[in-house]
């Protein structure tokens, strides 16, 4: 009797229901996150820019290098405050912290000493300079007052681009009750391409809106 009962009791170990830690779990794929900019660049700018200039080899394509934004504060020397609230809109801008520029000799006669903090810039690269770039091209630049578009004859001779903006208010992340003062900035966009017109093709199939 004893031997059919062991018989007849359940195996405890194959009636066990399996828990999570004998399941193999396998790790949720994140998706990359990959700039729409930088998408367009390589599905449609590439073979366009072939098509035009009879490139043999991809790596002849030009490409974007690096964005630099630059904001000079003259009138940090009287009110240091102001430049702390340039860095600081300028971070919100490109979401980078900006590293603050530095007089390189004294000028007496704008009360200037050497070493004197007078602008802040930053360098963007790779993500977020497409990031930015859209963003400026499609958001900030058209809503200057009366945008025709913007002057194709601020190229360097060597594919690179500068402009000047008149107010930070441009870009939706400023708000205007926040701000204590307006002011400008330089913006130079550097390719890789060897002539004007290479760089404007560049900008242009990117989306940057050139004067007609």
């Amino acid at each position: 009797m004893a031997r059919a009962k062991e018989k007849a009791a359940p195996d405890k170990e194959k009636e066990r229901k399996p828990t999570v830690k004998d399941a193999k779990v396998k790790p949720a794929k994140t998706e990359i996150y990959r700039p729409r900019l930088r998408e367009r660049y390589r599905q449609t700018v590439v073979p366009a820019l072939i098509e035009r200039f009879s490139y043999k080899n991809p790596m002849q394509v030009p490409r974007l290098e690096k964005v630099v934004i630059n904001i000079g504060m003259g009138e940090a020397i009287q009110n240091a405050k102001l430049l702390e609230s340039a860095v600081h809109e300028l971070a919100i801008i490109t979401g980078q912290k900006p590293i603050v520029t530095r007089a390189k000799k004294s000028i007496s006669g704008f009360k200037l000493r050497e070493g004197m903090a007078i602008g802040c810039k930053v360098t963007l690269r790779g993500e977020r300079m497409y990031e930015f770039l859209d963003r400026f091209f499609n958001v900030a630049l058209p809503r200057i007052r009366d945008f025709k578009g913007v002057s194709p004859k601020s190229f360097d001779g060597r594919g690179n681009y500068s402009m000047g903006l008149k107010e930070q208010l441009l870009f939706p992340e400023i708000k205007y009750d926040e701000v204590s003062t307006t002011h400008g900035m330089d913006i130079t966009i550097a390719t890789t391409a060897r002539s004007n017109n290479e760089g404007q093709a560049l900008l242009g199939l990117l989306g940057m809106p050139f004067r007609t």
